[in-house]
């Protein structure tokens, strides 16, 4: 068999798997994708839902049933709704961490306005990327992937040539690609806050940080050595960061031993971290350097 007829073998087997539980979310049949993770449960992005209409899942393009939100995250980009799913084949969301690496093939389904399952084909590009979601928070850990996806490809499922989940096709980027919020533990844990209807904890440190080239700009201007780090503009009250020391003008330089040259690098940590754990910050003040310790609350 050649590798165009193996090819084919696997997109065919991936719509006998998983095509199913592939749906169609919005208001009218206009909106995006989702996948019926368990029987009644349909996963999809939070910005496909309007918050002026009911939600409606599309089985097909005569088909849409009215669903109730069970839980929705608008920072994480994530939403839980309840519908009867009938009889069609769930994917779960798997257990366990590594299972996506940088040249692997994968499917992304679709299914925009219940009008018919859509597949693309592609090849995984990176993965730990980091993107801010349309609420302007920060999503980490993403899968970025160049199979092709429709308008509407929002909240489908990317999945590997076996038909299991990896990731819910999230944001459109430049250059083709696209980026999925992956499968993982965190999902799980995340789904597990909005089946109770609550949103997923998140650690917060408590600053506003300043760009790069604005940190450069600043330094320079007073007279200071250019130093890669995240500029503190402020730092809100009663936060983790106040009662650690950390003040306005500080240059978080290191964070538990990772380079801090992007604010996507510190959201990575937080992340790592968790809501309520320990922060080993390395931050400079004019030209010195202190180490404090961060212990991060519940926001």
């Amino acid at each position: 068999m050649g590798v165009l007829d193996e090819l084919e073998s696997a997109a065919q087997q991936v719509l006998e798997t998983a095509g199913g539980a592939v749906v169609g979310v919005g208001r009218r049949w206009r909106g995006g994708s989702g996948v019926v993770i368990e029987e009644g449960l349909v996963l999809t992005n939070a910005h496909n839902l309007s918050p002026e209409h009911p939600v409606e899942v599309a089985f097909g393009a005569d088909h849409a049933v009215e669903a109730e939100v069970l839980g929705r995250d608008d920072e994480g980009d994530l939403a839980l709704l309840r519908v009867d799913t009938g009889s069609r084949a769930p994917l779960p969301i798997p257990r366990g961490e590594g299972r996506v690496a940088p040249g692997q093939v994968v499917f992304a389904l679709s299914n925009p306005g219940g009008r018919g399952v859509r597949i693309g084909f592609g090849l995984v590009a990176a993965v730990g990327r980091s993107f801010r979601g349309p609420a302007g928070w920060p999503v980490t850990g993403a899968i970025e992937h160049g199979a092709p996806a429709p308008r509407g490809a929002s909240g489908g499922p990317v999945v590997d040539r076996h038909g299991a989940l990896l990731g819910l096709d999230t944001h459109r980027l430049e250059g083709g690609l696209y980026a999925a919020i992956p499968a993982d533990e965190s999902l799980a844990a995340s789904l597990d806050a909005l089946r109770q209807g609550s949103r997923p904890p998140r650690a917060r440190l408590g600053v506003v940080l300043a760009p790069s080239v604005a940190a450069r700009r600043l330094r320079r201007a007073v007279g200071l050595p250019e130093r890669e780090g995240l500029l503190v503009r402020a730092v809100m009250p009663e936060s983790p960061a106040a009662t650690a020391g950390i003040r306005q003008g500080d240059l978080l330089v290191h964070a538990d031993g990772t380079d801090l040259r992007r604010p996507p690098d510190l959201w990575a940590v937080l992340g790592r971290v968790g809501e309520t754990g320990m922060l080993s910050l390395v931050l400079v003040r004019g030209v010195e350097e202190h180490t404090v310790e961060v212990q991060l609350t519940r926001p």
